[in-house]
């Protein structure tokens, strides 16, 4: 996903609605303490700061702290809760949304009702090429601000079951930054908990409390004991050292995917768990692609041993993938992936590349008209040593059939300026994690990056028609349809999910919650 501009999900991004199941390894016995400073380590910059032209997982992160979204959702029950709106109401194709009273920007302005429907128009523009339209918030919506009586009315242009969900993600810019954007490239102008008051890109950004916060997720507030004061967040690439700063105390949180989080485990970190997809591989179905043909694409998963090439890449803690929308609260509890994911096969894999036209020739590496069957495997350097090891592992295996295969690592701000800009990749591991599915349909369909999120080029008249089946049927009522979807696109390897995992975010002297990210209002610093 183009996670700078993105997964959502993703990689987060993030893109969203995790559950935080906090496992207290004894750093909450401990008394909270007021005034302290919260370090939060990131793997990569988060980039462009504005908060609705990017969804990367970083950016994601650091956007929670300074911007709120018009309603939460609890990510245990998947329940949805007041965040700037206290009341919802969604009647048809009709949205109405009341805000609370009196919230305020962090430059003192007072957010109305008209301002969020700004909000909402930017997005849904698709001449401004927010990432969020279509993904958490719906095309063809329309909304209309009445600042009398506060109220946010949404005209959709189509059923959308989970629009509340969306809406749970997308930030929302306070009137300052929706004048100027450009302020939003390197400041913040939101209603959130917290105001970068310093930006040093690649190295760190810091942020402050605001006083008079109580607009949070289900009214939480920052006058609540044990708030941080201020917020540094950290540009930490390498995973073993944010382990290292963790253990010393350089570090209050950071994200640990690699096997560095059996030793903080070890160490007795307090830590919270992200269940999410760590393993899913996309294939480059664009024109002239050697991926553009579905055989060549069906061989090189078939060549796949994805029960390793899972416990590689998860330092054996993984577990199968069982939906495409795999973040809890999952608003469609199933399995898609289990009976359509195609099965290791190498010799039926050499045979379609055969059939395709690619003969084997001197060295093994199969050629047509000259040209090498030549791939090339990108995945972002945050899965630590796992992630290494199962790139070798895969091109391992596709030389085994003889595919001229190499692997390369990037940034996360590398890797998606790749696959979202100039689209030179065959095969790319990047996770989408979002918790509807609904929320999938833009990177999976509609226009091709740089037009549009469906980085994959991915193109399916029979995915396409089962998502307009399953958006006529009510809330979960369309589940089947939605799994049902999913699960033709995996019997294709237009898509092929191969591992999950419960991503833990370690804390030293400070405990959180995160629900679908780390939530700033539940994070509590604790004595040393």
């Amino acid at each position: 996903m183009k996670l700078t501009t993105a997964a959502v999900s993703a990689l987060v991004l993030v893109l969203a609605g995790c559950s935080g199941n906090a496992a207290d390894t004894g750093a909450g016995s401990a008394p909270v303490v007021d005034g302290a400073t919260f370090t939060l380590g990131l793997s990569s910059d988060p980039g462009a700061l504005d908060p609705q032209m990017g969804a990367g997982t970083s950016l994601f992160t650091v956007t929670q702290f300074a911007y709120d979204p018009l309603v939460s959702v609890d990510g245990k029950s998947g329940e949805i809760q007041s965040a700037l709106a206290k009341s919802w109401q969604v009647q048809d194709k009709t949205v109405t949304l009341t805000l609370n009273d009196g919230i305020t920007c962090a430059d003192g302005a007072k957010l109305t009702a008209s301002a969020v429907a700004d909000n909402l128009n930017f997005v849904a523009n698709p001449k401004n090429a927010s990432p969020f339209l279509g993904v958490f918030y719906p095309n063809g919506a329309k909304a209309a601000g009445d600042d009398a009586s506060g109220k946010v009315t949404i005209t959709l242009a189509e059923p959308a079951p989970f629009v509340l969900n969306g809406l749970g993600n997308l930030p929302i810019v306070c009137p300052s930054g929706l004048a100027d954007r450009k302020t939003l490239q390197k400041a913040t102008s939101g209603t959130g908990p917290y105001k970068l008051v310093e930006a040093a890109p690649g190295d760190h950004y810091t942020y402050e409390v605001r006083d008079g916060y109580t607009w949070g997720p289900n009214g939480a507030t920052t006058a609540t004991k044990g708030t941080p004061k201020t917020v540094v967040v950290k540009v930490v690439q390498n995973e073993t050292t944010a382990a290292n700063l963790l253990i010393s105390g350089g570090l209050s949180a950071a994200e640990i995917i690699g096997p560095d989080a059996q030793r903080l485990k070890k160490a007795g970190l307090f830590s919270a768990g992200i269940p999410a997809l760590v393993g899913e591989q996309w294939y480059n179905h664009a024109a002239g692609r050697v991926t553009s043909d579905p055989k060549v694409r069906m061989a090189l998963t078939q060549a796949l041993d994805l029960a390793q090439l899972r416990k590689v890449v998860t330092s054996g803690q993984g577990t199968a993938a069982t939906t495409l929308a795999a973040n809890a609260p999952v608003a469609c509890p199933g399995d898609s992936v289990k009976s359509a994911l195609p099965a290791t096969d190498p010799a039926a894999a050499a045979k379609l590349l055969d059939e395709a036209g690619w003969v084997k020739g001197a060295g093994g590496v199969r050629a047509k008209g000259g040209k090498p069957l030549k791939v090339t495997l990108l995945y972002q350097n945050n899965l630590g040593s796992g992630g290494d090891a199962g790139a070798e592992l895969a091109v391992r295996q596709w030389k085994a059939i003889g595919v001229d295969a190499v692997a390369h690592a990037q940034s996360e701000t590398t890797l998606t300026s790749t696959i979202f800009g100039a689209g030179d990749w065959d095969v790319s591991w990047v996770s989408l994690n979002v918790s509807s599915p609904d929320q999938l349909v833009p990177f999976l369909s509609g226009p091709a990056a740089p037009k549009g999120t469906n980085f994959a080029a991915i193109q399916d008249a029979d995915y396409d028609k089962a998502v307009t089946a399953a958006k006529a049927l009510p809330g979960t009522e369309g589940c089947k349809a939605w799994l049902d979807a999913e699960s033709g696109l995996i019997a294709k390897a237009s898509i092929v999910p191969f591992a999950s995992k419960n991503v833990l975010m370690f804390g030293k002297a400070a405990r959180f919650d995160i629900p679908g990210q780390l939530a700033p209002t539940s994070i509590r610093m604790l004595a040393k």
